[in-house]
């Protein structure tokens, strides 16, 4: 991150992706911000942006954000080449105008995927990651009265290894990160957070199975093995999930297809 040790307030220029919707030609916009201080929040700097846009009646920058906690994830966009921009560890919410200079050129467009179409401008459409959420991420146990803490143990290291992957907000910067467009990190989060917890056992094999068809299905690419997605993940997932869902799908698949035959209708010589 670039430090910006002054107060005061400087200037920057926005050059946005502006696009009215899907299948629309699009172009980059120059936007002068002469008025930034540099304990702004990048997204308030885009809200200062659309004011002066509607007063002088252009159509405001459209961009996605609901918390600005950096929780929901839904700010994402990509600003000078990253997904979320400068910094590590946070969203596009929790970048702050310190980490720019006077007289910056800051690149702000959408994330780039196939299987994210771009809805306007900032704003893409990430269904395809609700899809293969429906598709596995949930258990059938029933939690509605929930058992003793230590009635079911947990290995400390699983737990803590569980929350870490729970921990994806699901923003999709590792798609947009990954040259192929791949979504095998959001994926393998969602996987081994549940499959590694006790309650996550009854669908594991099927769980696994069902949201990498999905995520095939969905049109996402395979992964790179280069690890672009971990190093601009918000919330840092490791890379290391990839490798543990690999394992379990290869285990599923060799169960599901090596299934011993059924005796249940009474045939054999």
């Amino acid at each position: 991150m670039v430090a910006n040790n002054s107060t005061r307030i400087f200037s920057v220029t926005l050059r946005v992706w502006r696009q009215s919707g899907p299948g629309q030609p699009g172009k980059f916009v120059d936007y002068p911000a002469p008025q930034v201080s540099p304990d702004m929040s990048f997204l308030e700097l885009l809200d200062v942006v659309n004011d002066g846009l509607t007063l002088t009646g252009e159509e405001p920058i459209a961009f996605a954000h609901d918390c600005r906690e950096g929780i929901c994830g839904t700010c994402s966009c990509t600003i000078n080449g990253k997904p979320h921009g400068p910094g590590k560890g946070v969203a596009t919410c929790q970048v702050y105008m310190r980490s720019f200079r006077d007289g910056d050129v800051i690149v702000v467009e959408p994330f780039r995927a196939k299987a994210f179409p771009l809805v306007k401008d900032l704003v893409t459409d990430r269904e395809a990651f609700d899809k293969i959420q429906q598709a596995g991420g949930f258990i059938s146990v029933r939690t509605g009265a929930a058992p003793d803490a230590n009635s079911i143990p947990v290995p400390k290291d699983d737990a803590d290894l569980a929350m870490d992957a729970a921990a994806c907000i699901g923003c999709g910067a590792c798609v947009a990160a990954c040259k192929n467009a791949s979504a095998m990190l959001f994926v393998a989060a969602k996987v081994s957070h549940l499959g590694l917890m006790p309650q996550g056992q009854p669908e594991r094999d099927r769980r696994v199975l069902a949201m990498v068809q999905t995520m095939d299905e969905a049109g996402f690419g395979n992964c790179a093995n280069q690890y672009e997605c971990s190093a601009v993940c918000p919330k840092l997932i490791s890379h290391d999930f990839i490798a543990r869902m690999n394992r379990d799908y290869v285990s599923a698949l060799f169960r599901e297809n090596f299934k011993p035959a059924s005796n249940a209708t009474g045939g054999g010589a």
